[in-house]
């Protein structure tokens, strides 16, 4: 590991049909129902199964793992910051390390020559005794120059953040619970934190940025409206 030291994007026109267009499509919409129902399919919403390609509510930008990794101890990390949501979910930030690895988030598509990939960890702490949304509060940030040209396009500024800082997409995973956090639960098709329970959690970018980024470079900010409610983002400060 080199360089060492956790939910939008969106990157139709519906032309008027006549009323015998729309008796066709009833019709066919009527078939397609009956048919659902003579095989058996129950169609309730994605990942009603609770199988790990469930959807889970994140932000856009992140994934939507919820590994629940082994148990560690408390890492070192900066101070912690307090935010909660507009449900009432009551979330605790503390950014561990950065870096960068070409392969952040294990076996994946090995970066071309001259490449890597970018990474933070973080402690996600719920903050409340009851459950709460697994979320992934925090985006990576770095350097658009340190953006390969390829990918710089991919690369997206946020309000309130530096303006040459950006985004690449990326997703987040669950690494390691704190101590003797319990693992996440499913409830009714989303994952859920325990009350009290701390994870570390992995962001890495999707692209791959240059070779030669600093770890001092990259910067963990939260920013989306759920959270940071003031339009500006809330920089996660490193040990």
């Amino acid at each position: 590991m080199s360089n060492s030291h956790q939910p939008y994007r969106s990157h139709r026109r519906r032309k008027k049909a006549g009323a015998g267009r729309l008796g066709l499509a009833a019709a066919v919409a009527g078939a397609v129902g009956i048919a659902a129902v003579a095989t058996g399919i129950v169609i309730l919403r994605p990942g009603a199964d609770g199988g790990e390609g469930s959807a889970q509510p994140t932000l856009a930008s992140q994934g939507d793992s919820a590994k629940a990794g082994s148990a560690v101890p408390a890492p070192q990390a900066g101070p912690p910051v307090d935010f909660t949501t507009p449900e009432g979910y009551g979330y605790s930030l503390a950014a561990v390390r950065a870096g960068t690895d070409r392969q952040p988030l294990g076996a994946t598509k090995a970066p071309p020559s001259g490449t890597t990939y970018a990474y933070a960890d973080y402690v996600l702490t719920n903050s409340q005794r009851r459950p709460v949304l697994l979320d992934f509060p925090a985006d990576l940030f770095m350097p658009k120059a340190q953006v390969p040209e390829s990918a710089r396009e991919r690369c997206m500024p946020q309000a309130g953040i530096p303006d040459d800082m950006c985004t690449l997409p990326n997703h987040s995973e669950v690494t390691a619970r704190v101590e003797g956090a319990k693992a996440p639960v499913e409830e009714n098709g989303s994952m859920m934190m325990p009350g009290g329970a701390s994870y570390v959690v992995r962001i890495a970018s999707d692209l791959p940025v240059n070779e030669d980024l600093s770890a001092d470079d990259l910067r963990l900010y939260v920013w989306s409206a759920r959270y940071a409610n003031d339009s500006k983002g809330i920089r996660l400060a490193f040990p």
